[in-house]
């Protein structure tokens, strides 16, 4: 058929021609095949309504066609629509059950869809149909390895290799890939000594002779086997001896017995390689006392006579215990002391005298050391000693940005990293650390305007980013918003990310057939496991987090309609201020129009270049997706729907988060729906029984268990029981008493504790509020993000009206935290202190992790 040769080739103009011939003759009008080909090709030109039109016509005029139902499964497949696509495929398979064709399409949607069982069959069907054929034996093999049947999986691999006529001393790339598979299914069947002897026989057939050894080496240990296991990896450590993987690997083949011999092992490695850094960093985990002052000691001297910025970063790790910090911060302060005097890391010594680098870079140490310690006075007394010696080096400005977001102060913190991008302004890097820190500042234009320089021209940063699936920008950039109040906005980049996961999932499509014509089929099984976990993502997380927080803000205050609200107000001002009210309501329409206008422009020309790329490629599209519209996403009709959306991946696989559960939680607490409160909170109190925010939900869920006397009788009997298990007879004032008492030296659980008085008895304000604001000594989580929560609850009325308290807690604040905004006192421009934490970048996820 001519114009079925026409759509393979992507000449849809030419195939639609052909069948309007074919129609145009009376006898074939109502040719079902021709009617569904057409409905095809015009799908592929991107008119999807008449695609449908044309398909359904052909599939009515011709039912028993297989053409017909194969044709509709690949309009379905074309929208995403793949179960509706694999009964299609399934209905013509009934038709004509040997079609290769559909076979491999029914095939390629089913391991999409992971329907695994499915997936064998087929591949079965096609391996019977074409046994010649390569990737029907790999199909059929990769379908029983995905099912754990490792046995099956690799008799078919083991009978599909000896078809395969590769001599024994000719390296053949696809060969060894074939190999390599092999033994990993080996491996994960737990064979150990059948891998060892498979990668042993046909390794001078495979490419990747790093990966034989690690094979080896992993096998051997396995197997008890130490004395060769021990040799491979000193050969692996010749070759690499900075993978600290190999170390490890040593360390078990070796067994070391006492401290003495295990430092042997790493100062053999250090001598043949004087150069390598983790044979001397690896020995600071295990040993202590004076033998990590001395190697430590000697660690710190070659790292800051070099000038080694990622210094700290290296010794990090260490900061969990307190006497290597202690021991640390000695040596170093130490060489700070005597660098300053005599150009020496000690006083007592006479030899060659040190650059002036070296001080930089102690005081570069020194400043990273204090602002971990939490210390930030002293971390920028060092910092600015160290920009003023040397005030054209980046890392220093970068650190202290970094110091200032520590301390909460987010805008100094981007006024600082904006200095450092200043000095080199073609590091793309240091670009986006500050497109970053402007984002957490709320400076969304200023961020979008850095990007700028390293966006596509033509086009929007914003945009620009969304194109190239940039989602570290977008979930900051939703964060701001969400800060700033702009739901629509920061709702609109959720979804955006949300559409980068749907389309990575989607474009594995590519790969299944890819993958088996390569033989790259490690990467392979590895792409798919990736896949079926994607939205484990942290990207994910935090756009959905942010996400359902904002739908449960718009469905607690939805917004109202904006000209209402200025008709109501308009009704309690005065002749001037009306006047006043209404210019600027003028000005802003003015601009607000203007705008409109702009990006009305920019979407026309978009669509012109996009209409244009498509006239040009003709390929096939899914037609263009729903625009995200800010004003339409705040104005959601269900929020509580859309919220469970992005929450079900989050129950799915991350399900260990207790975050999940307590989201969770707040959505069903407000459907009402307390079989699934419970499922959630009793998820959570098997995380963490003690944890601060599932404490005020447990309280909540009682609480509206007591007040919902209509209940069905056997889910308050099922509701009855299992609070039973967690309250044990306590009434909920007592429970929260005890939660305080327990948590006595904790702010965030005195908190959450003072919150759930105040929500218990309104009258007992006073004792919640003194409670909530405790600042004694034996505190010990007394940092900036919890400090700023307590202040925060005070301010959103979480313990009603309380003005007075919050001052008095803000300036108590301040004199612990003089660096950070939102304790700073109320400035003229500020009406209250409302005004200055709301618009300074607070944001509890991003202050330092390490304070």
């Amino acid at each position: 058929m001519q114009y079925k040769k026409c759509y393979e080739q992507k000449q849809y103009k030419n195939g639609l021609k052909f069948c309007k011939m074919i129609l145009s003759n009376p006898k074939f009008a109502e040719h079902g095949e021709t009617l569904a080909m057409k409905g095809l090709t015009l799908n592929c030109l991107g008119k999807k309504e008449e695609a449908y039109e044309f398909v359904r016509k052909g599939l009515r005029n011709d039912v028993k066609s297989h053409v017909c139902w194969h044709v509709y499964g690949l309009l379905q497949r074309s929208d995403k629509k793949y179960d509706e696509a694999i009964k299609c495929y399934r209905n013509a398979l009934k038709l004509d059950k040997d079609n290769l064709q559909i076979l491999r399409d029914l095939s390629l949607l089913q391991i999409q869809m992971r329907d695994l069982e499915g997936y064998r069959e087929t591949r079965y069907q096609l391996l019977q149909l074409r046994p010649t054929q390569r990737a029907s034996w790999i199909g059929y093999a990769i379908a029983y390895h995905l099912l754990k049947d490792y046995d099956m999986a690799l008799k078919l691999l083991e009978e599909f290799r000896k078809t395969q006529q590769v001599p024994p001393n000719k390296i053949d790339y696809e060969y060894s890939e074939l190999i390599l598979y092999q033994n990993q299914v080996m491996r994960e069947a737990d064979l150990f000594q059948e891998s060892l002897e498979h990668i042993e026989t046909y390794e001078k057939q495979i490419c990747d002779k790093l990966i034989v050894e690690e094979i080896k080496g992993e096998m051997l240990l396995k197997l008890g086997r130490l004395k060769e296991a021990g040799e491979v990896y000193k050969e692996l450590i010749e070759r690499n001896a900075e993978n600290w993987y190999y170390y490890e690997g040593l360390e078990k083949a070796l067994q070391p017995s006492t401290l003495e011999e295990r430092l042997q092992i790493y100062e053999e490695v250090s001598k043949r390689h004087p150069r390598a850094v983790s044979p001397r960093r690896l020995p600071l985990n295990f040993v202590s006392g004076e033998k990590f002052r001395e190697l430590t000691d000697k660690f710190l001297r070659v790292n800051f006579s070099k000038g080694c910025p990622p210094l700290f970063t290296t010794l990090k790790s260490l900061y969990y215990n307190p006497e290597k910090v202690s021991t640390i911060q000695e040596l170093v302060t130490g060489y700070e002391a005597s660098l300053k005097t005599c150009d020496l890391f000690s006083t007592c010594e006479n030899g060659e005298k040190e650059p002036p680098t070296t001080l930089l870079w102690v005081r570069y140490f020194l400043a990273q050391h204090f602002d971990k310690l939490g210390q930030c006075s002293l971390a920028l007394d060092y910092i600015n000693a160290a920009i003023a010696s040397t005030p054209t080096l980046i890392e220093l400005f970068y650190l202290k940005a970094k110091i200032y977001k520590h301390v909460g102060n987010i805008k100094e913190a981007a006024k600082w990293m904006d200095e450092a991008q200043s000095l080199d302004t073609a590091d793309r890097f240091i670009n986006s650390k500050c497109a970053k820190y402007m984002l957490r500042a709320n400076m969304v234009k200023d961020a979008e305007e850095m990007c700028s320089k390293f966006t596509r021209e033509g086009t929007s940063a914003m945009e620009n980013l969304n194109e190239m699936q940039c989602m570290w920008f977008q979930t900051e950039c939703a964060a701001a918003y969400q800060r700033l109040g702009k739901y629509g906005d920061a709702l609109k980049k959720c979804h955006e990310v949300e559409r980068h996961f749907f389309e990575i999932t989607d474009d594995q499509f590519d790969f299944h057939t890819y993958c088996m014509r390569k033989m790259t089929l490690r990467a392979y099984v590895d792409l798919l496991r990736l896949e079926d976990v994607l939205r484990k993502h942290a990207f994910y997380f935090k756009a959905a987090r942010s996400a359902i927080k904002i739908y449960l803000k718009l469905h607690d205050n939805p917004l109202t309609n904006e000209s209402k609200e200025q008709e109501v107000n308009s009704e309690n001002l005065s002749a001037k201020e009306l006047k006043k009210m209404l210019s600027k309501q003028r000005r802003a329409q003015k601009k607000a129009k203007l705008e409109e206008e702009r990006k009305h422009a920019e979407r026309e020309r978009q669509q012109k270049n996009q209409k244009k790329k498509r006239d040009e490629e003709e390929e096939e599209t899914s037609g263009p997706r729903e625009e995200l519209v800010p004003e339409k996403l705040e104005r959601v009709e269900n929020p509580l729907e859309e919220a469970i959306k992005f929450l079900i991946p989050l129950k799915n696989l991350i399900g260990d988060d207790i975050e999940t559960h307590l989201l969770a939680f707040e959505i069903y607490f407000r459907k009402g729906k307390f079989l699934l409160m419970l499922q959630s909170v009793k998820r959570a109190f098997a995380i963490n029984s003690n944890n601060p925010w599932l404490h005020e939900c447990l309280i909540k869920f009682s609480k509206a268990v007591s007040d919902h006397s209509n209940l069905p009788e056997i889910v308050s009997k099922v509701l009855t029981q299992e609070m039973q298990k967690i309250f044990i007879n306590k009434n909920l004032e007592s429970f929260n008493e005890e939660f305080l008492k327990h948590n006595a030296t904790s702010i965030q659980h005195q908190l959450s504790g003072a919150k759930m008085m105040y929500f218990l008895d309104k009258s007992r304000q006073e004792k919640a509020i003194a409670v909530a604001t405790r600042l004694d000594k034996n505190m010990r989580d007394k940092n900036v993000k919890t400090l700023t929560k307590v202040f925060e609850a005070l301010l959103d009325g979480s313990f009603g009206s309380c003005h007075a308290q919050c001052e008095e807690y803000q300036a108590a604040c301040h004199k612990l935290f003089p660096f950070t905004s939102a304790f700073m006192p109320a400035t003229n421009d500020d009406n209250s202190s409302i005004a200055s934490v709301n618009h300074t970048a607070i944001n509890h996820d991003l202050l330092s992790n390490e304070i």
